[in-house]
């Protein structure tokens, strides 16, 4: 199976073995039905999934790359925004739990959504133990998490109470500024297509998008 990968950390939250596909070929396709367990695949919005589909693969999400330079962010500055290296993860739990319904796993119907926020929740408590998260302050309130890796924007969520106020924006241009601030000269993020609100909260702020990638699930129960 030298064409596919465990995922263990999907493994641990799901009771059940799983896998990702490095490529995508007939030969792949006859290991995938050989072995019981779940299946990832991601395809080029644009390739052919014709194999996926003869296999049994379905359709879960589209990831959206969003991209921006420097010079391309439109900053939103706000005295009362402040960001920290987070440093309570209760506290974090509290926002990120039940969050991602846009995720992939939420949408995948052989999997429960339970399952699915606990798989979140404990990518969240890797990267908190990685010291990889950002906790984003609102007038001393916490208001949201993004998890960051090297330049990359990876999991993020805003708590609820600071939902629908417009504040998501200066929350993650001060985090966008201090990233840039830090020498480095581009910044990525993956976003669902399904979640518009992320979408136009980066367009917001001046990113563009430069990739989309179909995620395809299977499960062999075999």
């Amino acid at each position: 199976m030298n064409s596919i990968k465990e995922t263990p950390w999907d493994a641990a939250v799901f009771g059940i073995d799983t896998y990702e596909l490095e490529t995508i070929s007939i030969e792949t396709m006859k290991s995938v039905k050989s072995r019981k367990g779940h299946y990832t695949a991601r395809v080029n919005s644009l390739e052919s999934t014709l194999l996926l589909h003869e296999a049994g693969f379905y359709y879960c999400d589209t990831l959206l790359q969003p991209y921006c330079t420097k010079e391309m962010l439109k900053k939103y500055d706000d005295k009362d925004v402040t960001i920290h290296k987070a440093s309570d993860f209760k506290l974090l739990l509290g926002i990120c739990h039940g969050a991602f319904r846009f995720g992939r796993f939420h949408r995948d119907p052989n999997i429960h959504d339970s399952d699915a926020d606990r798989r979140y929740d404990e990518w969240l408590h890797d990267l908190y133990k990685q010291h990889k998260v950002f906790e984003l302050r609102y007038d001393g309130k916490l208001a949201g998490f993004i998890g960051v890796e090297e330049n990359t924007l990876i999991l993020h969520a805003v708590a609820e109470e600071f939902r629908g106020r417009g504040l998501a924006k200066y929350l993650w241009s001060a985090l966008c500024s201090e990233l840039f601030n830090n020498d480095h000269t581009e910044i990525l993020s993956s976003i669902s297509a399904a979640n518009v609100a992320a979408l136009n909260l980066y367009i917001s702020l001046g990113f563009r998008i430069r990739n989309s990638t179909d995620i395809y699930h299977y499960l062999n129960k075999c």
